[in-house]
């Protein structure tokens, strides 16, 4: 876990607290003005409730320039960022014609197919011409296509299982597959840091939820070993279920989970084991295929593989692998399977042909060459970044790199600055991390040169050296004082 300094702790409270003082103020003045003003919705309840809408209007609104910046190329190792203006203090974001080449530090393409590439691209133009961009029907209508066929083939290949089925979404592999494998009588244990998709696929399930410190197995033996004592709430019955889920590579910390560690303890206690391998299927290994590979932890120890094609292969939609068994209760049971669209022929093509590179049966050794430059590259960038000074998180070959930011100042200052010197960065704060640990998250891709990766360098050092003069500027106080 990060152990913040206790004055960055406390200069982060101490402007969230000014911006929240500011910001009940100035919405003080608002219902002053507003009492003034003929109301339509007299009687209606407001639909924005709460410290979330005050969030949105008084913090995220005046960075929100910051994120969802549009762009119109490839997302390749450099792309165009559009530029954008506000002529109301960003309440509001006006696209221009003009753009941007930045340096793409943000991105999830960590072996480059989200790009053009010699063997994918001309396949999956073939596939466009011969299935369309869309089958427009679910699967077990008419949306199966022999791509999609193959595709589970391969991917269950690929991963080391006896089957596969894929979906057209990654998010909802996760939130639409536990509620199915999981139910009322079931026990979830959880890491604490787990992904948005596994914790409103729990929630979901109606199974009990518990929570172990993240990635910490003697913890989670704890959990472990008190449910299972205990039993069910108010019955005391044995637990009818049991799974431990956990993350390949965590998604905002750039972690690799100790799996080698989990599987010993799950095998244990007969819990099942669900790893979610989103950010390291393709992008670890010594041939790709993610943690299990990386570790020597053995596929067959992992009773549910999850994964996406989002990242290391270019395209959309998720994947579980598994026993044949389980795989053909989720085609026969699973709502995203039954009623969600198929991946686009394309996209599944897609999807094919990457893991053929990766696995060299295109002819070529171009895909070992990318496992290997993604390593490099994302070793050489984290133990640069950490000899400059940068507090950064994750484990060596994660291609995921956080820099803490920690003061909400710095959230935009860092995005800004770096954008302006042509390169474009991810931050990310509250809610999608704890209120404290805001970061900017650096995604490596094999598809970065050494140059490119130099300059992504002096351009973030360049930034800090200047961070402390654009931080007393463009603090909470000055901006509330001065942008009332």
């Amino acid at each position: 876990m990060i152990a913040i300094p206790y004055l960055t702790a406390l200069s982060t409270y101490f402007s969230y607290g000014l911006l929240f003082a500011f910001g009940q103020l100035r919405d003080f003045f608002r219902k002053i003005v507003d009492w003034w003003r003929a109301s339509t919705l007299d009687g209606y309840a407001p639909i924005c409730l709460g410290l979330e809408d005050f969030y949105i209007r008084r913090l995220y609104l005046r960075i929100q320039d910051c994120f969802g910046r549009p762009i119109s190329s490839a997302p390749d190792a450099w792309f165009d960022v559009v530029e954008r203006y506000s002529n109301d203090n960003n309440k509001t974001l006006k696209r221009t014609t003009k753009t941007s080449k930045c340096l793409n530090l943000g991105s999830y393409n960590y072996l480059g197919f989200a790009a053009a590439d010699e063997y994918c691209t001309p396949r999956a133009i073939e596939s466009l011409k011969k299935f369309a961009a869309s089958t427009c029907s679910t699967r077990v209508d008419g949306g199966t296509t022999m791509l999609h066929t193959d595709l589970e083939e391969c991917v269950a290949r690929f991963v080391g299982k006896p089957a596969a089925v894929v979906f057209g979404m990654g998010y909802v592999t996760n939130s639409a597959i536990l509620p199915i494998l999981m139910g009322k009588g079931g026990l979830i244990i959880s890491d604490s840091l787990n992904h948005n998709s596994i914790v409103n696929g729990a929630r979901g399930s109606g199974a009990t939820i518990r929570v172990f410190q993240h990635n910490t197995p003697s913890h989670l033996e704890t959990v472990l070993r008190e449910q299972i004592a205990e039993g069910q709430p108010r019955t005391h019955r044995p637990w009818k279920k049991i799974m431990v889920i956990v993350e390949g590579i965590y998604s905002m910390e750039g972690e690799l989970c100790k799996l080698p560690e989990i599987v010993s303890i799950c095998k244990k206690y007969k819990a099942y084991v669900y790893l979610d391998e989103a950010h390291s299927i393709g992008a670890v290994g010594k041939s790709g295929r993610g943690v299990c590979e990386l570790l020597g932890v053995d596929t067959a120890d992992v009773d549910v593989m999850m994964g996406t094609f989002t990242k290391s292969f270019g395209s959309c939609g998720g994947y579980i692998a598994g026993s044949k068994e389980l795989v053909q209760y989720l085609k026969y049971t699973c709502p995203a399977h039954l009623y969600g669209t198929a991946i686009s022929p394309p996209g599944a093509q897609q999807i094919i042909s990457s893991i053929k590179v990766i696995l060299g049966e295109d002819g070529s050794n171009r895909g070992a060459q990318k496992l290997a430059r993604i390593r490099e590259n994302s070793n050489f960038f984290r133990s640069e970044l950490q000899k400059m000074g940068f507090e950064v998180l994750g484990d060596n070959d994660s291609p995921v790199m956080p820099i803490m930011l920690y003061n909400p100042a710095k959230i935009p200052a860092f995005s800004r600055e770096c954008l302006r010197q042509k390169v474009a960065v991810v931050t990310v704060a509250f809610p999608a991390t704890p209120l404290l640990l805001a970061r900017a998250r650096i995604c490596i891709s094999a598809a970065h040169t050494k140059e490119d990766l130099v300059k992504a360098l002096e351009v973030c050092l360049s930034v800090c050296l200047g961070l402390p003069v654009i931080f007393l500027l463009k603090s909470p106080f000055f901006i509330h004082m001065f942008c009332f």
